[in-house]
């Protein structure tokens, strides 16, 4: 059957990928790609967006690859993760075929015919009983956005499930909403350039050295001698090698940016234009009366003289001044309003729109962005609004889709789908790309979730993963080098990815298992269109027509290539869009474009201002106590690892770059009360569970600190389950815990 209905399929892709009889097509790479010595790809780990260039065999294999010259993004460079990226692919762990659980337990083989049986008929009954909010998906920011958008729409408009959320919420969600609320939209302003044309770069929470390092590369080109400032309360790596290093107390940010605030404002060194532009500055000017830099100097940590300082070093009238956070800043109980508070910071200053600027959110996995416009979650696809009865209208129209199985409110969020689960109202998870029984806050919770479930689908890779290995159903999955479709970087680039190794097995990329999935359950004639990704690439972006987002000016995935990517908006009917892009040549190559937003003033609100918001700091959720004396961090460890190590930990050299078990950093004075020595095997226990890692004793934390990386999966058994009021995302950053000898 399965055979038959690809066969059946059209469209340019669909034979290409279909293999010898029996094979269900498999991940064939498209003949196209086979007379070509090389092809390229962006990079499928974070969203820095790097483009790989991958080398061929005559079967149009790739057998290795090197980072693409002149592009845009990367410039001829690539981190080790980049290097390695088809390791992965040859794993042994890979998923070769659906699983089942037998009526003993086991995961056994079963043929895809009777996968997606069993898929459609536990849903399907669980919806008759339970009705639509009884079951949800939990996804991910690492597949192209073509599928994500696929997935969004067959659950929601095809199924009639309502909820499903993004394992984007763990890492961007204080981004987006923060621009949401200020801007009108979810629109990171800047362009990569900003790098090297800013006079001061402040980053926040932010390790580029190890999280992003060819985004550190790029301010080492910085011909302007920028003074770089990290604000973080541990001496990372970038700490380490910037012109100042400010070591606040964790979750301190809020009230330093009140204080700077309250600084430029007394002073008046302020850009009267920009704002003029803004919405709320009255207010905000006397609510920071309250926060001159000697209140906050406790919460902070930071002297009053050295904010008064970094208030003139921010504000000084010609320079250019851009900001940069990504997860110490967004893992925040109080995370928007932190943003927000740097926000406010470029308004008032002016630092916004032009280059070297900015209030600039770096985006963590490879296509969050994508899934920010495009899962169908939190937004309707294409950057529509589910509340919005023309938005709703529109996309009926654009994909032929009933009005009344658009829903008129967004998901509830991913914590809010676990907590379903945990009291029995949410009876089946479908998980896709995505280790939550990992890499969630609190993850011991998931084992006992797990029991109220009805029935657990996962969909990877591997079958090896903490997630799969308690699925009811597993569904084996294309990974990156093995499908085609489009990612979104944090600079807005949107480029794409090629097949260039034959999927294992039964293995089918994501989009053919979508396909299955529509057809089996009676809803294929809904995304006939939708016959491979570039088709689909297509219907999604003639829907952005209109917003801001708009793309319609893109013809294709060969139009993104001959311009080395291309940054939204790109409007067909907008003549603005190019005409007023800045172009920079690096040596030997064509033109790159490079397009901020924001240059003439105008925000995405009904007003077209920005809108300044703010609020008190709130207390930190858990503080150390007299049982849990010690306040834990965690972040990335090395540049060599990526998030749950599903990945990176099938590299043998990437191994080599990192220490296999989980390892502490503690300060030398807390070491020395403790009785602590290097590589001690220590046991680290929270309120909500203990593991045990290697001392590494260094002053990189402050005594009373921890420092845990996040990719070892003990860690987020310690973690904190609360989260920010406004984004839902989950405050990862801090919480008491202590060594028990």
């Amino acid at each position: 059957m399965i055979k038959t209905f690809l066969k059946q399929q059209s469209g340019p892709m669909t034979e290409e990928l279909v293999q010898e009889p029996g094979a269900f097509g498999l991940g064939k790479v498209p003949r196209r790609l086979r007379p070509a010595a090389t092809t390229t790809s962006i990079c499928g780990y974070c969203a820095t967006g790097c483009q790989l260039k991958l080398h061929l065999d005559d079967d149009g294999q790739a057998i290795n690859l090197s980072p693409q010259a002149g592009y845009p993004v990367n410039l001829g460079m690539a981190c080790p993760k980049g290097w390695q990226a088809l390791d992965p692919l040859e794993a042994d762990d890979r998923g070769t075929t659906p699983l089942l659980r037998d009526a003993d337990g086991r995961l056994r083989p079963t043929d895809w015919g009777t996968a997606l049986d069993t898929f459609v008929d536990r849903f399907r009954a669980i919806r008759q009983e339970h009705g639509p909010d009884s079951a949800a998906f939990l996804s991910t920011g690492q597949i192209p956005f073509e599928e994500m958008a696929f997935l969004g729409c067959l659950w929601k408009f095809g199924m009639g499930f309502r909820h499903g959320d993004a394992n984007t919420r763990q890492c961007m969600a204080t981004a987006v909403t923060a621009y949401k609320q200020s801007f009108g939209f979810d629109a990171p302003p800047y362009t990569y350039a900003d790098l090297e044309e800013s006079d001061v770069i402040v980053l926040v929470g932010s390790n580029l050295c190890i999280a992003h390092p060819i985004l550190w590369q790029r301010i080492m080109r910085n011909p302007r001698d920028p003074r770089i400032i990290v604000i973080d309360p541990r001496a990372t790596e970038t700490a380490q090698a910037a012109t100042q290093h400010l070591q606040l107390r964790p979750k301190g940010d809020l009230p330093l940016y009140h204080a700077l605030a309250h600084c430029i404002l007394r002073d008046g060194r302020i850009d009267r234009g920009s704002i003029e532009r803004t919405e709320g500055f009255e207010e905000f000017a006397g609510f920071v009366k309250d926060y001159p830099p000697e209140s906050v100097a406790e919460a902070t940590g930071i002297p009053a003289e050295t904010i008064e300082e970094l208030a003139r070093t921010v504000s000084e009238p010609g320079k250019r001044v851009s900001w940069w956070w990504t997860m110490g800043v967004n893992q925040s109980h109080e995370g928007v309003r932190t943003a927000q508070a740097i926000i406010n910071l470029c308004l008032v200053t002016g630092n916004l729109g032009k280059p070297g600027t900015g209030p600039n959110s770096i985006t963590g996995q490879c296509n969050a962005m994508g899934s920010r416009l495009f899962s169908n979650t939190t937004s309707l696809v294409g950057g529509h609004d589910f509340a919005n009865d023309e938005h709703r209208a529109k996309v009926s129209e654009m994909l032929g889709v009933p009005l009344e199985r658009i829903p008129t409110q967004p998901t509830i969020a991913y914590d809010e789908i676990l907590r379903a689960a945990e009291q029995g109202r949410i009876k089946a998870l479908w998980i896709v790309a995505t280790n939550p029984f990992h890499s969630w806050i609190d993850s011991g919770r998931l084992e006992a979730l797990r029991d109220k479930l009805d029935f657990l689908v996962v969909q990877d890779m591997y079958h090896s993963t903490e997630s799969a290995r308690v699925a009811d159903l597993f569904l084996p999955a294309a990974g990156w080098g093995e499908k085609s479709g489009c990612f979104i970087n944090s600079e807005r680039r949107i480029a794409p990815i090629r097949p260039v190794r034959r999927a294992p097995g039964q293995t089918l990329s994501d989009f053919r298992i979508f396909r299955l999935i529509a057809n089996a359950w009676g809803c294929g004639e809904m995304f006939a269109g939708w016959t491979d990704p570039e088709a689909a690439f297509r219907i999604l972006r003639d829907l952005t027509a209109g917003r801001p987002c708009d793309i319609t000016g893109i013809e294709g995935y060969d139009h993104l290539d001959r311009e080395g990517g291309i940054q939204w908006p790109l409007g067909k009917a907008d003549p603005q869009a190019l005409k007023a892009a800045s172009r920079t040549v690096e040596a030997g190559s064509k033109p790159a474009l490079h397009r901020r937003l924001f240059d003439d003033g105008e925000y995405y609100t009904p007003s077209g201002k920005a809108r300044i918001l703010f609020s008190p700091p709130a207390r930190m959720p858990e503080e150390p106590d007299d049982e849990y004396p010690l306040l834990l961090l965690t972040g990335r460890g090395t540049s060599s690892q990526w998030h749950t190590q599903t990945r990176t930990g099938k590299s043998d050299i990437l191994g080599k770059l990192y220490p296999s078990g989980a390892y502490v950093e503690i300060h030398p004075r807390d070491a020395r009360r403790l009785g602590v020595v290097a590589n001690q095997l220590l046991t680290i226990r929270s309120r909500r569970g203990e593991m045990v890692a290697t001392a590494y004793i260094a002053p990189t934390v402050q005594p009373g600190q921890l420092f845990l990386p996040m990719h070892y999966a003990e860690v987020n058994q310690l973690t904190h389950p609360s989260f920010d009021p406004h984004s839902r995302q989950p405050n990862y950053k801090a919480c008491a815990v202590a060594i028990v000898a």
